[in-house]
């Protein structure tokens, strides 16, 4: 007997050695095993860490009035209106980055370096706990995969790289729930199974998956299994309802594309799976955006790989009873969890593209596993003397592709490099062209990126986005009648399009057509109340038409919408200002240089403000910030000799008052100040 028990004691201990998938490491294994899985993710990422915003970035985070409201927190969870989707967590964590690093974007990536790490290495975890005899292989083959990249590399993929954690999370404690029944792994489970959703609500697929795992394990599907999965799937239909919902009624700029008929949708799912499976097992040929395929009508060729995944699955479950139980398991996860994405929902990305690599960061999990399952069956059969050669062999091919991803990653350095990269090799693609335009012209290069959206409108007339940009452009340069033009016919193929519409009203409004752009304002503001935009530019073409407290009402409104906008702040203060309310025009001064202290034409308004109230003190602090941050404009170097005159310092109001007129001689009333000044006698020495 005691025999027999230390051979059981042996057996389970190598069972224990497998199952947390040593792969040919002794003695100190683990550490080495988590030693290159970080390693090879730093090598693959270091040339992106300093990476700039790309593509929504801004939209997302940077211009994004919640992530930057220092008090948004509530807003981010409860105030409808505030998210473009309902991924509360995940925008809190944003918020919590804006609040630590702002605008340096090494910190954003830095998280997400962090995050695939610990995704890499619950991956492993996971496949120990399914019994791989190789997991921590599949941790690493996830780590250095090239399809990661676009979800790691990029700063908007937050909802990525943290919602896989907790979903991975999620999985190991229901694996845990399974085997041993305790309640504490179920409400893990389904603890961390709502994080990953307040994340990215296509989380929704994981209670498919447990079944998928729950007839794995025991061949079939009880009653008992539906009941305990129940509130999984109570979490995925409300929170997926509230994610509908706020993308229909609040999610400004969110159009989704429209699809063709069932037969072009099924051709299309089909189509998307086939390229997503390639992509894991050959991912050469990776770009930020690939062309889309002809679908509608679609052909009949198109409908082949619904023949080959229903010949595959008919085989697999015809083996069901020995290999075949595992690559349904595989192929299950991949495909389940790629169904939101394939076609058979539309999706805003779909206007421009069929695929996208980030939308494989959970799937290609299922394709990995079997991956390594394969590898672990070809393990065992090998001679001794032979798995050293597999060994190597594995390692120069995660070697390879750690090495093709950090060539890839480098292209999320900026949007140029990324864009000069897609346009090589996909000259139509007309949104990447656009934002390449775009980023030309944050860069100084005006008329060229102007081209690179005309010709993004050449290939693509339909896109209400070029012809935005291109009005914003032209409306920023002055040329307010070809903006015009622009915006309106943006909003003739979209006549939704609140920022297309915004715009239309601010140029209206510089070409003096005021009250179409009031109607414009007001349009907007109808459907969507805290549009900052709209409310901003109907307080100023308000105060433009002499409508002084209609005005002030509109601006108290965009501060509230907004407090942190210094531009607001000092517009709201002059219209108060002007309406002869010094005290508050004083106020909003105040705290539009709270917000932006190197603004000298608020510290100008707000010496003027303190100068006609008798502040005669502060007006001359408020001058001289004015002087000092901006010593060419003749206005504030003439208040500032005004001031200096009331405070009886002559000699310096001459001063300023004389580089007044130097630097703009139209100046009469400085003209008029200093001919005053200069007319007093000079006191001599007294006669004895």
């Amino acid at each position: 007997m005691a025999k027999r028990s230390g051979k059981k004691q042996r057996s389970s201990a190598a069972a224990a050695s497998s199952s947390r998938g040593s792969f040919g490491f002794p003695g100190k294994g683990i550490l080495l095993q988590v030693a290159l899985i970080v390693a090879a993710v730093v090598f693959i990422y270091s040339p992106a860490l300093h990476g700039d915003w790309l593509w929504d970035d801004d939209i997302l985070i940077t211009k994004n009035p919640v992530v930057r409201d220092p008090y948004g927190f509530w807003k981010i969870w409860f105030q409808p209106g505030s998210l473009f989707d309902y991924f509360p967590l995940k925008v809190t964590v944003e918020w919590l980055e804006w609040q630590l690093w702002g605008n340096d974007t090494f910190g954003y990536h830095l998280l997400n370096v962090l995050l695939h790490i610990t995704s890499a290495l619950l991956v492993w975890r996971l496949f120990a706990r399914l019994g791989l005899r190789l997991a921590w292989l599949g941790g690493l083959i996830f780590a250095v995969h090239p399809v990661a990249v676009e979800s790691v590399a990029w700063i908007a993929e937050l909802k990525n790289t943290l919602s896989l954690p907790l979903f991975l999370l999620s999985a190991c404690a229901w694996v845990d729930y399974d085997a041993r029944g305790r309640r504490n792994d179920y409400l893990t489970a389904l603890g961390f199974f709502v994080a990953a959703m307040l994340c990215k609500t296509t989380m929704v697929m994981f209670p498919f998956v447990i079944l998928l795992y729950v007839w794995w394990r025991r061949g079939r599907i009880r009653l008992a299994d539906l009941k305990t999965s129940a509130p999984f799937f109570a979490v995925s239909l409300v929170l997926g309802l509230i994610t509908i919902w706020f993308l229909r009624n609040h999610a400004i700029g969110h159009h989704e594309a429209p699809l063709a008929g069932a037969l072009s949708r099924i051709a299309l799912a089909g189509l998307s799976l086939a390229f997503y499976f390639s992509k894991c097992f050959w991912p050469v040929g990776l770009l930020p955006m690939y062309p889309k395929w002809p679908v509608d009508p679609p052909s009949p060729f198109q409908f082949l790989p619904w023949l080959v995944l229903i010949g595959l699955i008919a085989w697999f479950v015809a083996t069901r009873k020995t290999w075949g139980k595992n690559l349904l398991l595989g192929l299950g996860f991949f495909v389940i969890n790629l169904l939101p994405f394939i076609g058979f929902i539309a999706a805003s990305y779909m206007n421009f593209t069929w695929v996208m690599d980030h939308l494989l960061y959970l799937p290609m999990i299922g394709l990995i596993g079997l991956a390594v399952a394969g590898l672990g069956q070809i393990e065992t059969r090998l001679p001794a003397a032979n798995r050293s050669v597999l060994v190597g062999a594995v390692l120069v091919l995660a070697a390879l592709l750690a090495w093709q991803s950090r060539g890839y990653a480098k292209l999320y350095v900026d949007y140029k490099t990324m864009a000069l990269y897609t346009l090589e090799r996909y000259p139509d693609a007309w949104l990447m062209r656009n934002n390449y335009g775009i980023s030309l012209v944050k860069l100084g290069q005006i008329p060229q990126g102007m081209e690179q959206i005309e010709k993004s409108i050449e290939t693509n007339p339909r896109y209400a986005v070029s012809h935005y940009n291109l009005g914003f452009i032209l409306r920023n340069n002055g040329r307010f009648d070809e903006a015009i033009a622009q915006f309106e016919l943006a909003l003739k193929i979209d006549p939704d399009y609140v920022e297309a519409r915004s715009n239309l009203g601010a140029a209206l409004a510089q070409a003096n057509r005021i009250s179409e752009a009031i109607d414009q304002f007001n349009q907007i503001l109808q459907r969507h109340s805290d549009f900052f935009d709209a409310r901003k530019n109907l307080a100023a073409a308000l105060f433009q038409t002499g409508h002084d407290a209609e005005s002030i009402e509109q601006y108290e409104k965009a501060v509230k919408i907004d407090p942190n906008q210094p531009e607001v702040r000092g517009e709201l203060g002059t219209v108060y200002f002007h309406a002869g309310d010094l005290s508050r025009a004083i106020e909003q001064y105040d705290q539009a240089l709270r917000l932006d202290p190197n603004n000298s034409m608020n510290h100008f308004n707000l010496g003027t403000a303190l100068l006609q109230n008798g502040q005669i003190p502060g007006a001359l602090d408020q001058f001289e910030q004015a002087v000092k941050l901006d010593p060419g404009n003749a206005a504030i170097q003439a208040n500032f000799g005004a001031a200096l005159t009331r405070a009886g310092r002559i000699p310096e109001a001459i001063e300023h008052l004389q580089q007044a007129l130097k630097l703009d001689p139209s100046q009469t009333e400085a003209r008029k100040n200093l001919a005053a000044l200069q007319s007093l006698p000079k006191t001599g020495p007294a006669r004895n």
